[in-house]
């Protein structure tokens, strides 16, 4: 029998901008208070029966005329130094919608920016909290509907928070995010709802509800639909040691039953692991799972945070799939591992090797480098070994000869660059930051291995030796005159190679345009095959002339046309040459 089931909600969001602090409010508990520096350090799921939401939003649905039939909201509270990366399933993110919270007075951060990134490569619809109102200069915090309690702050006040709001749907629109103030919104599938609100005082918090529940009722009710007695899927959120239990999972359960003694398969690097359900765990509804005392049960259906208690826990690893499967067994191994191995990548002919702690990291960190059009070799979990240092000095691409690093810890090697951050974007921004510099040095260096173009004229009353080797003076007309560079004549006649420079009697290895030196060459003799008033180029292989064409930025306009002029002598003989 098909039945809708809770929509799971995640909140996201940078750092300390309140995303705890808006479910302690709701619950009307205070568990940010004894997080461990005030940061939520693991992943916590709280239920939200439909008649507590009914209570908090009260008059605003009788005003609306606004009736909801979903039996309720599952919130998942998520660490903001890791986003919500855990919370997948296949095909997309467990959260059905999203709520992004964003400090009024910090506006957007850079987890800010990565919350949104992954938001849209999953294609999770989201609304906006704008947190910390009661923090504006001058706001007077005021138990009202919010709209009337903006009507009645001062002008200064309603300015502000209008600057600051629009500012953040200006950037907003940068990232090609549509948003506008959520009273102000005309259509809820087009722009993204805006609810100013303080987690402190509560200010706003009915309102958010109220637009989450009806987004999520309204546009998300037909996907909810679940065979409730059906075998349950799920996701691993975390991997606890628990006193008297061992080894234990918080799971989210997002379609079908789970009960006592089942089978269950879990996901795992080399192969399924198959197990069987000990012990099943609940929480009371509007309790943190990590914060109450739970419960045993015999069965739960989705959608819930719960814990499971199995034997030969110890190697799941957090993001992976979970599946009832007391038939059917093998089937559901190789589904189950078929979604593992979408995310881990072993060997693509080229690219640079990405890390991460869970399956639900890396598969957000390989979405946003594939967007980026980043190629990935190899995709793994785990801390960095010494195969994946391998596979990284592989690469005969200089520039992927890197190892990119989510949530892990950073090694040092002195051939294969490693950049780690907790933040997706940053990893990102940092690789392309270190790809342009990569790049540049190493044109640069092949700049200094070819010939460069040059062009130069034998100065009139200037051959100091005949032959053996001739010495004659030149002038630098365009380009870079180095010892070793081969010349040729306008006709394309070769005539050897410059073997050594003076000026002013000093020995030098390269002049510029302007200067007048002395150059030595071998092979030749001044009236026979080169004289006075001669002009002379540097006589380039086809290969040196490629590869000059491709690193032509970095030569200046004057070396460019000598280079158009050298390609012209060459293709007299040659009419496809350097092409």
């Amino acid at each position: 029998m098909k039945q809708v089931r809770s929509p799971v909600c995640s909140l996201v969001g940078h750092i300390d901008h309140g995303k705890s602090s808006i479910l302690d409010q709701l619950r009307g508990t205070s568990i940010i208070k004894i997080e461990a520096g005030g940061i939520t350090q693991c992943i916590s799921s709280t239920i939200f029966p439909i008649e507590m939401i009914k209570k908090i939003c009260g008059d605003l649905l009788k005003a609306l005329k606004l009736k909801l039939t979903l039996p309720g909201i599952l919130f998942l509270d998520t660490p903001g130094h890791a986003a919500f990366n855990n919370l997948r399933k296949r095909g997309g993110n467990l959260a059905d919608i999203a709520i992004l919270v964003i400090d009024v007075n910090e506006g957007i951060k850079p987890q800010t920016l990565e919350c949104i990134e992954i938001l849209k490569a999953y294609k999770t619809p989201f609304i906006i909290a704008l947190n910390k109102i009661d923090l504006l200069r001058g706001w007077k915090s005021q138990k009202k509907i919010l709209l009337e309690n903006i009507k009645t702050q001062s002008e200064n006040i309603k300015n502000t928070l209008d600057r600051k709001l629009y500012e953040i749907v200006g950037k907003l629109h940068e990232l090609d995010v549509p948003s506008e103030r959520f009273d102000r919104v005309g259509d809820y599938t087009k722009q993204v709802a805006i609810i100013p609100i303080s987690a402190e005082t509560g200010e706003g918090l009915p309102e958010l509800l109220m637009v989450l529940t009806g987004l999520a009722q309204k546009y998300l009710e037909s996907s909810l639909k679940i065979e409730v007695e059906g075998p349950a899927k799920g996701t691993v959120l975390e991997v606890n040691e628990t006193k008297g239990m061992g080894t234990t999972l918080d799971v989210i359960i997002y379609d079908g039953t789970i009960k006592l003694n089942d089978k269950i398969v879990i996901g795992g690097l080399d192969k399924a692991i198959v197990t069987k359900v000990r012990a099943l765990f609940s929480c009371a509804p509007l309790t943190d799972m990590r914060k109450t005392k739970f419960y045993s049960i015999d069965q739960v259906h989705a959608a819930s945070g719960i814990k499971i208690a199995a034997p030969d826990l110890k190697e799941v690893i957090p993001g992976m799939p979970i599946q009832v499967a007391n038939k059917n067994l093998e089937k559901i191994k190789k589904e189950v591992q078929k979604e593992v191995h979408e995310v881990i990548i072993e060997t693509e002919k080229e690219g640079i090797v990405a890390k991460a702690d869970s399956l639900g990291s890396l598969e957000a960190l390989t979405s946003l480098l594939k967007e980026k059009k980043i190629k990935i070799k190899r995709a793994s979990i785990g801390q960095i070994t010494k195969k994946d240092i391998t596979e990284a000095l592989s690469e005969k691409d200089s520039l992927n000869k890197v190892i990119l690093g989510f949530n892990i810890k950073p090694v040092e090697n002195k051939n294969a660059k490693v950049i780690c951050h907790d933040v997706i974007y940053k990893i990102i921004e940092d690789f392309e930051k270190w790809q342009e510099s990569e790049k540049k040095r190493l044109e640069t260096e092949s700049l200094e291995k070819i010939t460069k173009p040059c062009k130069i004229e034998f100065l009139p009353n200037c051959t100091f030796r005949q032959s053996n080797p001739a010495v004659i003076g030149v002038r630098i007309l365009g380009g870079i005159l180095k010892v070793g560079t081969e010349l040729m004549k306008e006709s394309g006649q070769k005539i050897g190679e410059v073997r050594g420079i003076q000026l002013e009697k000093e020995s030098i290895t390269e002049s510029e345009k302007g200067k007048e030196v002395a150059i030595s060459l071998r092979g030749v003799i001044v009236g026979r095959q080169i004289n006075e008033k001669d002009i002379y180029f540097s006589d380039l292989s086809e290969e040196e002339f490629i590869v000059l064409k491709k690193l032509q930025k970095h030569l200046n306009r004057e070396e460019i046309e000598i280079l158009k002029e050298i390609a012209k002598i060459k293709r007299k003989d040659n009419p496809v040459w350097g092409i």
